[in-house]
C-alpha cells in the first residue's frame, strides 16, 4: 500500500492521465507524468511532467526513480517502456498492453478464454485481402492490427470497389460486420489482492467511428447480456493478472454478446461515473495501483447520459450548465480540430 505523499507516474498526457491526477490528489497521491511533446494536457493537473520520447532510455531511467509506482492512461505506450519500470512497479502488468495493441492476438487471447468474436482473417497482403473477403464475404471492414483508434485505421468494404484499397504498410485484419442491436462496455476495476468490481453497463452511441453518448439505463437487451459480458471480462482481467481498470467493449447481438476489443485503461464509456458511481473508474484506478481497498462501484443516479464534446462545440460548453443536474469537463486542450475530443458533459436524474 503506497503512503501517503507518494508520486504515482503516469505514461500518457491525455485528458485521461488529467483525471487520474485529479483523483488521485484527494487521495494523498502526486501524479508526474511522461509523454513526447504534444498537447499534453495532464501536465496542467500533474505535479511535474517530464517531455521525452518513448525510448529515451535516460530520461525513463530518472521518471521511474522519482515515481513510487507507474500506471498509463493510453493503450499506444510501447511494450519496451512499459517493460523498462521494474516489475512489481507498473500497474497494469505490461503483458495487457503487448495483447491488447494487437487486434489479431487480442481476438486469439479472448477466443481462447471462451469469448464471442466477430469472424476475422489476417491480411498481410493483396492476396491475402482477396482470400480473407471469399471467407468473411460481404460487408468487411479492414483494421490496422495495430495502433488506430477512434475509427482510424479502417476501412470499410461493401463492394468489390471499396475492396481496391491501397493496403496500408502495416499488418492488418478483415472482420465481417456484426448485425447488432446495441453497443456497450463492461467497466471493471481489479486490486492487486485480486478483487473485482464491476459498473453498470451503458448503451454506448458512435457517430463515425467515434463514441457520442453512453446512456444508463442501458435497455432490456444489453441488460440481458450484462452478466455473459461480465464474466468473461473477468476472465480477461484473471488471466492478464490485472490491477487497475479494465473495459471490454461488446455489440448485443441476437446470438448473445459479441467482443469488439478491450482498453487496459481507464474509458471514455466510463467517464459517467465520476458524477454517476459511489466511486469513479479514477478514483478506482489509483485506489487499485496504489494498493488501497476498492471503492463501491454503484450507481447513486436513476439515469445518467454522459455526452463527448467535440471540436469547437467546446466554445459554447458552458451554455449546457443551464440544463438541471450537469457536469462539464473541459479537457483544456488548445489544438481544437473537429472531431476531437475536447471535453465531456453528464447529465443526471438522480434517484
Amino acid at each position: 500500500m503506497l503512503k501517503r505523499g507518494s508520486t504515482i507516474g503516469v505514461f500518457g498526457g491525455g485528458q485521461l492521465g488529467r483525471m487520474m491526477a485529479a483523483a488521485a490528489a484527494p487521495l494523498g497521491y502526486r501524479c508526474i507524468g511522461y509523454a513526447p511533446e504534444g498537447d499534453n494536457v495532464a501536465a496542467l493537473l500533474c505535479s511535474d511532467f517530464v517531455t521525452a520520447e518513448w525510448d529515451d532510455e535516460a530520461a525513463l531511467a530518472d521518471f521511474a526513480s522519482r515515481c513510487d509506482v507507474v500506471t498509463w492512461e493510453f493503450e499506444n505506450v510501447p511494450v519496451a517502456t512499459a517493460r523498462a519500470i521494474p516489475q512489481g512497479g507498473i500497474f497494469p502488468p505490461p503483458a495487457a498492453l503487448e495483447t491488447a495493441q494487437d487486434r489479431l492476438n487480442e481476438k486469439r487471447f479472448v477466443e481462447v478464454l471462451g469469448g464471442r468474436t466477430a469472424p476475422y482473417v489476417p491480411v498481410d497482403s493483396r492476396a491475402d485481402l482477396d482470400a480473407a473477403l471469399d471467407t468473411i464475404g460481404l460487408p468487411a471492414i479492414l483494421k490496422t492490427r495495430r495502433d488506430g483508434y477512434d475509427g482510424k485505421g479502417q476501412w470499410r468494404i461493401h463492394s468489390a470497389d471499396d475492396a481496391a484499397i491501397d493496403l496500408p504498410a502495416a499488418p492488418t485484419i478483415l472482420e465481417g460486420f456484426v448485425t447488432f442491436e446495441a453497443e456497450f462496455s463492461i467497466v471493471l476495476v481489479r486490486g492487486q489482492d485480486g478483487e473485482m468490481r464491476v459498473w453498470d453497463s451503458t448503451r454506448n452511441i458512435h457517430e463515425d467511428g467515434v463514441l457520442s453518448a453512453s446512456q444508463f439505463p442501458a435497455g432490456p437487451q444489453i441488460e440481458a447480456q450484462v452478466d455473459e459480458a461480465r464474466a468473461l471480462a473477468k476472465k480477461v482481467a484473471q488471466k492478464l493478472g490485472y490491477v487497475g481498470v479494465l473495459t471490454l467493449e461488446f455489440f448485443a447481438t441476437d446470438d448473445g454478446p459479441v467482443f469488439n476489443e478491450m482498453a487496459p485503461r481507464v474509458h471514455n464509456s466510463g467517464h459517467w461515473t465520476i458524477e454517476g458511481a459511489a466511486t469513479s473508474q479514477f478514483e478506482n484506478h489509483i485506489r487499485a495501483v496504489a494498493g488501497l481497498p476498492l471503492g463501491n462501484t454503484r450507481t447513486v443516479a436513476k439515469a445518467v447520459e454522459m455526452r463527448n464534446i467535440l471540436g469547437s462545440d467546446i466554445e459554447s460548453a458552458h451554455a449546457l450548465l443551464d440544463d438541471g443536474d450537469t457536469h462539464l469537463h473541459d479537457y483544456g486542450k488548445s489544438d481544437i480540430r473537429e472531431g476531437r475530443k475536447m471535453g465531456h458533459v453528464t447529465r443526471l436524474a438522480r434517484r
